[in-house]
């Protein structure tokens, strides 16, 4: 414990956009926010150097578990910090997930983490399974180029969630762990849009012509490689896209007010917010 004897909670992911948003609201709620990432964080941590794993988890009895976004195996090494993370006195983690995790391909570990928490009796855990998050349209992963959005869905749907709201669930596991206690949270937006629907709602706060281009997946995941994205990466992506195309994207959950006690927030607020970046780019 720190110096105050309240309850620390290490937030892997600290620098990221549900864990910056975390930390501040667990700092105003009595539990001290230990933020972890390369840089930039509290403490520096870095999946691929366990000499940074042990400092980060001192004194820690709550882990917000982040894995790692650039790969797609990942089991074992998670596993290996997670027995450090229990003999550190770590007692409650919430996860990170993706929504339909259990739906995902062979060799993606996202589902494997998921069992792994669920077989540790020393520690309970809740499982967030997150859609698509709303900024991804508002930063570099799915940006408004020459006022054109390309990505591929073939008219599919997808409940696109804001990360705040992400942050907001996730706090109250932390704050709570006993009233989540192996519990699978879908987190998601009140809506199920098209990417057509995106583009005319930016196009409208922003004041600036928008159109969305349906590119066909493989040609798309092409000029993903082609760009330098790790091979990794192109498999979760096609697999996410594939979701949508397929009819399988998210679908409005209530799971968010259940636990918050407020509504989810709409992509039309999300986009009120943050006109500013559409409308300057």
């Amino acid at each position: 414990m720190n110096d105050n004897t309240s309850p620390v909670a290490l937030i892997l992911g600290g620098t990221g956009r549900t864990g910056s948003l975390l930390a501040d609201t667990l700092a105003g709620r009595g539990i001290t926010p230990r933020t972890a990432a390369r840089s930039g964080a509290d403490v520096r941590f870095d999946w691929d150097d366990p000499a940074t794993h042990s400092g980060a988890l001192a004194g820690v009895d709550r882990l917000y578990l982040v894995t790692p976004t650039l790969r797609l195996s990942y089991a074992a090494q998670v596993a290996a910090f997670l027995d450090l993370a229990e003999a550190a006195g770590v007692r409650h983690v919430t996860y990170l997930s993706v929504y339909n995790a259990d739906q995902a391909p062979a060799g993606v570990d996202i589902a494997a983490v998921e069992a792994d928490l669920a077989s540790r009796p020393g520690i309970t855990h809740a499982v967030l399974r997150s859609a698509w998050v709303m900024q991804n349209f508002a930063d570099d992963h799915l940006p408004v180029i020459d006022r054109v959005l390309t990505a591929p869905s073939a008219g599919g749907r997808e409940a696109f969630v804001d990360a705040a709201d992400i942050a907001a669930v996730a706090a109250e596991t932390l704050l709570a762990p006993e009233a989540h206690t192996g519990v699978t949270y879908a987190l998601t937006g009140p809506q199920a849009l098209t990417f057509r629907e995106v583009t005319d709602t930016i196009a409208a706060v922003s004041g600036r012509p928008v159109s969305y281009h349906d590119i066909d997946q493989e040609a798309w995941i092409t000029d993903l490689l082609t760009a330098g994205i790790p091979a990794d990466f192109a498999v979760m992506m096609r697999w996410l896209t594939g979701a949508i195309i397929d009819g399988n994207g998210a679908t409005p959950s209530d799971d968010i007010e259940k636990v918050t006690g407020r509504p989810s927030t709409a992509f039309g607020e999300f986009a009120r917010r943050n006109a500013h970046i559409w409308a300057a780019s």
